[in-house]
């Protein structure tokens, strides 16, 4: 038994050491000279010069803006129409509604990338090409958000909403008091989940946008580590550092309440 628990013990340590070398390497690289990012000296100097580098090099402040707006726009869009879409398809019976949610299951089999050729012509169609709207409105409309959303709602008790009615709340107002609340576990992990995805998100806004005023740091991030802009992999994992920092930092800070989010929307 203890050596069964002991090669588990290795083998996940070991496993954690794979996983984890290209971030160890990222930030040896970015925290040292040019001169040791291939050459590993504990005696080599830290700087901090890298960071400088690469902020001055490509308008990273702006990528960014452009990020942080696009993943709170698609996850505040997200939010509004899974929530109403859920709630119908959870509490309302009307002609239709088991085959539009079957609709929605397939979509779930669907991956992304089929439909980028069609979006993008859409887009076109729309004017909507090299703009935040055109990179987030295809994921408006989420069928995993639905779908979630509409299992949690179907676990709360209808007697809520008789109760809710008798005190005279409309169907927005029973939603924001008494659904909303009940759902927040599930809230969170979606949102976490919403936010890992598009802020990391990279080919659909790659081929949507083409200017700086529109690219989020994915895309930010390939341009400046081309081959135009030379091979130096200790500003260019000085970039990927800054661009993956936020969600580490926020990941370090909120580790027991993502889990535990995690945890009851699996619960429910």
């Amino acid at each position: 038994m203890r050596l069964t628990t002991l090669t588990n013990t290795l083998a996940a340590w070991l496993l954690g050491l794979i996983w984890g070398l290209p971030l160890i390497y990222a930030l040896w690289a970015g925290f040292h000279p040019s001169a040791f990012a291939t050459h590993f000296d504990l005696l080599a100097p830290v700087t901090l010069q890298n960071f400088e580098r690469a902020w001055a090099a490509a308008p990273f402040a702006r990528y960014f803006l452009n990020t942080v707006l696009l993943v709170l726009g698609i996850m505040a869009g997200q939010f509004i129409i899974c929530t109403l879409a859920a709630f119908g398809l959870a509490r309302w019976k009307f002609y239709g509604s088991e085959i539009l949610f079957a609709l929605i299951l397939i979509q779930l089999m669907v991956t992304p990338d089929v439909l980028i050729l069609e979006n993008y012509r859409t887009l076109q169609k729309l004017s909507l090409t090299d703009t935040l709207t055109g990179v987030g409105i295809p994921y408006v409309a989420s069928a995993f958000g639905i779908f979630l959303l509409r299992q949690t709602f179907k676990t709360i008790p209808k007697e809520l909403d008789d109760a809710a009615r008798m005190e005279g709340a409309s169907t927005l107002q029973t939603i924001w008091r008494v659904y909303l609340p009940l759902a927040r576990p599930v809230y969170v992990a979606y949102g976490l989940v919403s936010i890992s995805y598009h802020w990391n998100n990279f080919l659909w806004p790659l081929i949507v946008t083409s200017s700086v005023e529109t690219r989020p740091l994915t895309v930010g991030l390939q341009v400046f580590a081309s081959v135009d802009q030379g091979v130096d992999w200790s500003v260019i994992c000085a970039a990927a550092l800054m661009t993956s920092a936020p969600l580490m930092i926020a990941f370090l800070v909120f580790q027991r309440a993502f889990i535990q989010s995690f945890l009851r929307a699996g619960i429910r």
